[in-house]
């Protein structure tokens, strides 16, 4: 929160995706090119006008190609201001950066919204995780979630996985990712 108030955030976060790229780079040597590195993006980076310069930059400097990078937003930093942030996103999507929209169904998970997006992962919040095994609304959300992105041809995530009745749901599910 402080990094985000002073403005720190934007060279911490340029630090960030610089340091992801160069070990996904050393990954990439020992023979993991099936790898990606995920990076979030806080709100204040997210719209940062150097955003695509910075990733493009660190994305050269590693030589690197675009589609080992997976640039994390949450749905509420994307959706504060659409037509921006549908710029920023496309741009990225055209480059070859994959997208994943983080905190899935916590913001304003309009599916307008969603088909707008250029995204290629979404990922189910884990307050929606955690109490999968007890809460029947909770199961049917992520049901929902998963069977909308499914749709939509995205990846599927859910964090927060923590046992193994989660795990076998989950997977039966669908999710790609856990």
């Amino acid at each position: 929160a402080l990094a985000e108030k002073t403005g720190l955030i934007i060279s911490l976060g340029e630090w960030v995706l610089n340091e992801a790229c160069r070990q996904m780079r050393i990954w990439f040597d020992a023979g993991y090119s099936h790898w990606r590195i995920a990076v979030n993006l806080s709100a204040l980076q997210f719209s940062h006008v150097g955003l695509v310069k910075s990733v493009a930059q660190s994305l050269a400097t590693h030589g690197l190609p675009a589609n080992c990078l997976t640039l994390e937003i949450t749905e509420t930093t994307a959706m504060s201001d659409a037509d921006a942030s549908m710029t920023v996103l496309q741009q990225l999507s055209d480059m070859g950066v994959d997208l994943s929209i983080d905190d899935f169904g916590t913001g304003y998970s309009s599916p307008m919204y969603l088909k707008r997006l250029p995204a290629n992962e979404l990922k189910i919040d884990r307050g929606f995780v955690r109490d999968l095994e007890n809460d029947s609304d909770d199961a049917a959300i992520v049901s929902a979630i998963v069977a909308l992105g499914q749709a939509l041809d995205l990846r599927i995530v859910a964090e927060g996985v923590e046992t193994s009745s989660q795990q076998t749901f989950l997977t039966r599910l669908g999710c790609d990712s856990l």
